[in-house]
């Protein structure tokens, strides 16, 4: 029973960020009350193993939607074959001032400067020991705004270390276009100096905890080709385990027309489908199948999703789409999937 088409009109009529949090809360009451059973038929698997982890299907929840890990058990009832919560950061912080989320109907797209609003990582530890949920879940973690750039690092560290026995994989957010200079650790020594701190630490704790926990990179859509091969180079040197295309993009162009374009942000949705998908193509061309692609941006329908998948992804992620399609898109890229499957 899919009621999200009759409920999304009127959660439309709010502002977004109200609706995002009510979409939550219904979602959790329907776990609570037993009532996702009902609402949610159950998603045959189509288990794939990638960063060495099986997934119960390929599809996934993108980071963002969750930030802090307060409603796990009732997202998975949607049946996503991965979870990823956060972008959470070592203290809380309030983000950016509202409003700092907006929809754009007429393009499928939304437009965020949320700037990690989170309760801190261990408020969001809290939530995952609390969670009965047994899947695949990925820890997004970022840098707090008030920490200099050149002292970045030290809070990708710290979010590292405390997440690292309770993640299924961890992320390391340095895409988001909504924490000022966050996007300069893409670019040369930056980079390297984080993702070498990070991969000397990820090989520490797992002698420390005897459990090897996966790090994947996510990076932004609005990368140059050099920079994507330069990424690529690091990626394979430094032997990281996954990486995750793309965040958001600052791009105007798909949408220069509309009101909210001046909008400072990132734009998700169907206008950044083509540029994420370029990404993907030229990862999968550099990195060769030897690091996996998770794929996120502008996924709306199966054709989307298929389109990831035939650029070199492994796994998708939704966000956007699970706003404008609703949980459904999850079980029609899934079952296409089989389809696909079943074909070859």
């Amino acid at each position: 029973m899919n009621l999200y088409p009759l409920l999304r009109p009127l959660l439309f009529t709010l502002d977004a960020e109200t609706a995002h949090e009510i979409t939550l809360k219904l979602l959790n009451a329907a776990y609570i009350s037993g009532l996702s059973k009902l609402l949610y038929p159950p998603i045959s698997d189509k288990p794939v193993n990638v960063m060495g982890l099986n997934f119960k299907n390929p599809v996934g929840l993108a980071a963002g939607l969750d930030k802090n890990g307060d409603y796990i058990d009732a997202l998975a009832a949607l049946g996503f074959g991965f979870i990823e919560i956060g972008t959470v950061t070592p203290r809380p912080q309030p983000g950016n001032p509202k409003p700092r989320l907006f929809r754009l109907p007429e393009h499928q797209a939304i437009i965020n400067r949320m700037g990690f609003n989170n309760l801190g990582i261990d408020h969001l530890l809290d939530q995952v020991k609390q969670s009965t949920y047994k899947g695949i879940l990925g820890i997004n973690i970022g840098k707090n705004f008030d920490t200099p750039i050149e002292k970045a690092v030290d809070d990708y560290l710290i979010g590292l270390r405390k997440a690292y026995t309770a993640a299924s994989y961890i992320t390391i957010n340095i895409s988001s276009p909504n924490t000022q200079n966050l996007r300069q650790l893409q670019q040369g020594d930056e980079s390297r100096k984080l993702i070498s701190a990070l991969k000397e630490e990820q090989l520490k704790l797992q002698q420390e905890h005897g459990k090897y926990v996966p790090l994947a990179l996510k990076i932004a859509p609005d990368l140059t080709n050099e920079d994507i091969s330069r990424l690529a180079k690091l990626l394979l040197e430094f032997e990281i385990d996954g990486v995750i295309a793309t965040n958001t993009t600052i791009d105007r162009t798909m949408i220069a027309n509309h009101p909210l374009a001046k909008e400072a942000g990132g734009l998700s949705g169907s206008p950044v489908k083509d540029k994420s998908t370029v990404v993907v193509k030229g990862l999968s061309a550099e990195l060769q199948g030897k690091i996996p692609i998770i794929a996120v941006g502008g996924i709306l329908n199966t054709d989307d999703a298929q389109e990831k998948f035939a650029a070199g992804a492994s796994l998708v992620q939704l966000y956007s789409g699970l706003i404008y399609r609703g949980p459904e898109l999850i079980k029609e890229i899934n079952d296409e999937g089989q389809r696909h499957k079943a074909k070859g």
